[in-house]
């Protein structure tokens, strides 16, 4: 679920002080898409939001969020929106977020 070698690299990249803004920063501006997926029903911008998830739960090991991510933004990109496990996605990112912050500590 986690990929806590990216974790690790991440800190070792920006500093273990810089790290927890990172990590704030990311949780941040993953919820508030988050949110947006909750709400948007129409799925306007399904695409560009799951193709911005993909990125960010990359940059921090979400490894089965952004798997999730990528697979939806492939199935938007072909007109296939409607079709996308917002759930899936949702609870993915729920399931990664705990594990996480749980773990995060053991791997400091």
């Amino acid at each position: 679920m986690i990929h806590w070698s990216r974790v690790n690299q991440l800190r070792d990249e920006v500093g273990a002080e810089d790290f927890r803004e990172v990590v704030d920063l990311f949780l941040e501006e993953v919820e508030e898409v988050i949110d947006r997926l909750r709400a948007d029903a129409s799925r306007d911008a399904l695409e560009k939001d799951l193709h911005f998830l993909k990125g960010s739960a990359l940059s921090l090991g979400f490894e089965s969020f952004s798997t999730l991510c990528q697979n939806g933004e492939r199935q938007s990109a072909s007109g296939a929106a409607d079709t996308v496990d917002i759930d899936a996605i949702i609870n993915t990112y729920e399931q990664s977020k705990t594990v996480f912050l749980q773990e995060l500590p053991q791997h400091s």
